[in-house]
């Protein structure tokens, strides 16, 4: 349905529109814990840098998101990726374009050119945030925003944003979407550095971390607001999912 709907333009319009007022009616309505009040530079002193989410909570990152907040987000070429864009660019926040994959599909999906304008948005002072999964297989880190950070010296923050009053859906990203009038948490963990001169060996260790600070910042999101982690899964099936994923 969403691609069948994403190659029609007026149903964008409208269904962007539509989905921006309503996120940010969740914004407006939702209690952050802690007197949490969303993404901000105080929260990460070392700007610019790369925000890391796990795909299935990037719909509800938009309740972590300053308005005016200087930073560009990645969404895919997909037909769902062109709603998506759609709705981001409404709540005020710059879309790159692109995705990743393997071989020539790096290419038609525009992966290396977004890498590119990835690299030169980080130059010149804004931050870029995207999904650290591989492509279809949830919660595996993958090694592209691994080399993202080590050609661009920036370092990696983790960021859980969720919502204790939601809708789970059971797909294989685990998406959920926030609902209004609930509680909320935002969590950035420690940042995360890629030596320009990282061996392959040092690359997959930081592709672990990466990995391993993404699931604990979501636990201690969850826990702040009483509630559970939907995608959470089994240690010895994330072993097998990031073998599968190599």
């Amino acid at each position: 349905m969403l691609k069948a709907l994403g190659r029609s333009p007026a149903a964008v319009t409208g269904l962007s529109y539509i989905a921006a007022a309503y996120f940010r009616f969740v914004r407006a309505t939702t209690r952050f814990v802690a007197g949490y009040e969303g993404l901000t530079p105080d929260n990460a002193p070392d700007m610019p840098v790369i925000f890391a989410m796990w795909h299935g909570q990037h719909f509800m990152a938009s309740s972590g998101w300053q308005p005016g907040m200087d930073v560009s987000v990645l969404i895919s070429r997909s037909d769902d990726g062109e709603l998506g864009a759609r709705i981001v660019e409404r709540l005020g926040v710059r879309v790159i374009r692109g995705s990743g994959g393997h071989g020539r599909k790096i290419n038609k999906r525009g992966g290396a050119m977004a890498l590119r304008e990835m690299l030169r948005t980080l130059r010149d002072g804004s931050s870029v945030a995207l999904t650290a999964d591989v492509p279809k297989v949830s919660r595996i880190s993958g090694l592209g925003i691994i080399a993202l950070s080590q050609m661009s010296g920036r370092p990696i923050h983790p960021v859980a944003v969720v919502n204790a009053r939601r809708i789970d859906f059971n797909n294989w990203d685990h998406s959920s979407v926030g609902l209004p009038f609930g509680r909320g948490a935002v969590v950035i963990g420690e940042p995360i550095y890629v030596a320009k001169d990282a061996t392959p060996d040092q690359m997959e260790q930081a592709r672990v971390h990466v990995q391993n600070a993404l699931d604990e910042v979501h636990t201690r999101a969850y826990a702040l607001v009483g509630s559970y982690d939907p995608g959470a899964r089994d240690p010895d099936a994330r072993d097998s999912g990031a073998r599968e994923a190599a």
